[in-house]
């Protein structure tokens, strides 16, 4: 992407030029020539989809990640859907997330008709609050549903402490460690995201990884239609018959998409440093800006950074302080809008705002950077340059 560098800071939404000709997006895939060898020879195989790269790959993601069953599925939402039937949760069943998380981690619950409950996040992390989540328990409280808000763990072992069921939703975090131990090797269910702005791609996919023989087989029926089995598995076995023993979807990700994600795999260490680095950048850049509040880490925890959310003073109109950034090309976004705020939520369940106000009062802070390893160098520093720029054109207060 093309830069040109100017000796004056006027911004370029007041008619100065910006940072950057070009947009920079805040998250984009990077596809290999290895990549697109590995999906050209399954284009050449007899298997596009229920073949042998879907084994493959689950195999080598269940050992990366330190879990004993991998089941990959066609999107992080499936994978999210797939583990909440799994956990066996239905009509009358609550469960507890976050307001602040795409919309997926609450709606699975509702797929299932069971009903989501939120509770407050910690003013750090942004991950959910466990004394908030104590106080939101109920008879009828059947799971927690966290979110490693953009990369970092949540409160994994004080969650667990409550004996329910925990379906972690760490489409954010891949290759993440907390206290030590992988992400996805610790709760009951972990769900992972292959959208390409993540770590790695499979275009879209997704997957459930765990430790539980049972939820595992649950797994795979779910995304199965129900059924007992497979195409290939009815080919090697030289029979027809198969028979559908629950109410499941087609969720299955083909052999065009494992190959793809077996390829990224190799280089998933890879992209995590190339993230870590932008991101300690990042923060050495703005921790002294007296108007820009830089992500946290707790201790013993490990990133895995899909995202690089700044928070901004109180005093600066948050909405001036984005357009300003986009109109430098650089493409900040925000993540998220909580999810009780949004309209369905309010007409369904009568949110109004004001339940969470950590959550919400983060919401109207945070703008996303540009996040993804295949930034240059050049790159991250048009991303400082222009947030440095704007931060010092507004009228901020720290």
């Amino acid at each position: 992407m093309g830069t040109v560098k100017h000796n004056y800071r006027l911004p370029a939404i007041k008619g100065g030029p910006p940072v950057r000709d070009r947009l920079l997006p805040y998250g984009h895939q990077q596809i290999e020539p290895e990549d697109i060898q590995c999906v050209t020879e399954v284009l050449r195989s007899d298997w596009l989809t229920t073949g042998p790269k879907v084994d493959e790959f689950e195999e080598a993601f269940a050992a990366y990640v330190g879990a004993k069953h991998a089941v990959s599925v066609s999107s992080g939402t499936a994978a999210l859907h797939a583990a909440v039937f799994a956990a066996g949760l239905e009509a009358g069943d609550e469960a507890i997330t976050t307001p602040i998380t795409f919309a997926a981690t609450a709606n699975c619950l509702l797929y299932q008709g069971a009903t989501p409950v939120f509770a407050d996040v910690s003013v750090d992390t942004l991950n959910l609050d466990a004394e908030c989540v104590a106080a939101q328990l109920t008879p009828r409280t059947k799971a927690i549903l966290p979110m490693d808000y953009a990369g970092h763990p949540a409160d994994l072992d004080r969650l667990l402490e409550h004996g329910l069921t925990v379906i972690e939703d760490a489409c954010h975090a891949l290759g993440a460690q907390y206290h030590g131990r992988q992400v996805g090797s610790i709760s009951h269910m972990t769900a992972f995201s292959f959208h390409p702005v993540k770590h790695i791609t499979t275009g879209e996919g997704g997957m459930v990884v765990t430790n539980n023989d049972r939820l595992a087989e649950r797994l795979r029926l779910f995304r199965n239609h129900g059924i007992t089995n497979d195409a290939r598995q009815r080919q090697n076995a030289g029979t027809w018959y198969y028979e559908m023993v629950a109410l499941g979807f087609n969720y299955r990700l083909p052999d065009i998409a494992c190959a793809l994600g077996f390829s990224q795999l190799g280089r998933l260490d890879a992209n995590l440093a190339r993230r870590r680095q932008i991101a300690k950048r990042y923060s050495e850049a703005f921790t002294r800006s007296p108007v820009i509040t830089v992500p946290s880490i707790r201790p013993d925890v490990e990133p895995a950074w899909h995202l690089y959310p700044i928070r901004v003073s109180e005093a600066c109109d948050r909405g001036e302080f984005f357009a300003s950034l986009r109109a430098e090309n650089i493409g900040v976004n925000v993540h998220y809008i909580p999810v009780h705020l949004h309209p369905y939520y309010c007409a369904r369940f009568g949110y109004r705002g004001g339940e969470f106000p950590v959550a919400e009062k983060a919401y109207t802070q945070l703008i996303s950077l540009p996040m993804f390893h295949s930034m240059t160098d050049r790159d991250v520093e048009d991303v400082i340059e222009a947030v440095l720029k704007v931060s010092d054109d507004l009228t901020c207060e720290p």
